[in-house]
């Protein structure tokens, strides 16, 4: 009897692990301009509300302390208990020890705006890239604005494209953190009329479904398949996996959800 119980205690403590070590996943991607209040008090409410300790990383800025300036703003007055400046780029070895021990304990991580080639730059360090998605996977909440939006993507848009003609062959990309697999997510996208870039690189990756996300917007990503649109406009999603050349367009408004695994829009 006692034998059993204990098999069963240690089939419990096998069945529990991979949910301790691996948190869930979630993301607030914004697709710069203003950030959507609802999103941002979403955020801080998975950051730990007033026990959150906000990483803010201003890598992509060239204006770091301004651009951290504007995101404590917005996630103090959401109620987050913490909002700390990482630790500026270039990163020399005193600065960079204190950005591990900054990852290490933060209960929330946000790229800010700016170009997201300077962020990849930095990531450049293996061991510095491994820690952020080791933190992600374990169930810290990112999130990104802008450059941090685009950041998110593996590969992701390095800024680089013809927007007048319609070919992926000719879109910049470069390694991206690879947070969310299979997506492509684009920035300030109808404003910018970046319809060519995303449409382009998704003819010719047909296996990523492209997120074009307009200013003032964002979505709201749980589990790594549940999105949620929260903003003003709209967000694009845009597919073409197992289409034979075509291609399958949703735009989406505040509120609607979108199935990845299924790949469809799950209220429209």
């Amino acid at each position: 009897m006692r034998s059993c119980k204990r098999n069963f205690l240690l089939f419990l403590v096998v069945l529990i692990l991979p949910v301790v070590v691996f948190g869930q996943q979630r993301l607030f991607v914004v697709g710069g301009g203003t950030r959507p209040p609802e999103g941002v008090k979403k955020f801080v409410e998975w950051s730990g509300a007033g026990k959150a300790k906000i990483l803010a990383i201003t890598w992509a800025s060239g204006v770091p302390e301004e651009s951290f300036a504007a995101l404590k703003k917005n996630f103090t007055e959401a109620g987050a208990g913490s909002v700390e400046h990482a630790a500026t780029r270039p990163l020399d070895s005193t600065e960079r020890s204190q950005f591990i021990e900054q990852l290490r304990t933060a209960t929330a991580v946000f790229f800010s705006g700016g170009d997201q080639n300077r962020i990849m730059d930095v990531l450049a360090d293996a061991e510095l890239l491994k820690l952020i998605r080791e933190k992600y996977a374990k169930g810290a909440p990112f999130g990104g604005t802008s450059a941090g939006a685009a950041v998110i993507s593996d590969p992701m848009m390095t800024g680089e494209a013809d927007l007048k003609i319609l070919d992926g062959k000719k879109v910049g990309v470069r390694k991206g953190l690879g947070l969310l697999p299979f997506v492509m997510f684009d920035q300030h996208f109808l404003v910018r009329q970046r319809h060519n870039r995303l449409f382009g690189f998704v003819i010719e990756n047909p296996n990523y479904l492209g997120v074009g996300i307009d200013e003032d917007n964002a979505v709201l990503v749980s589990d790594n398949r549940n999105i949620e649109v929260v903003g003003p406009t709209q967000v694009m999603f845009v597919d073409a996996k197992e289409r034979k050349g075509a291609m399958m367009v949703n735009f989406l408004k505040a509120g609607e959800r979108f199935d990845l695994r299924k790949r469809k829009a799950i209220n429209k």
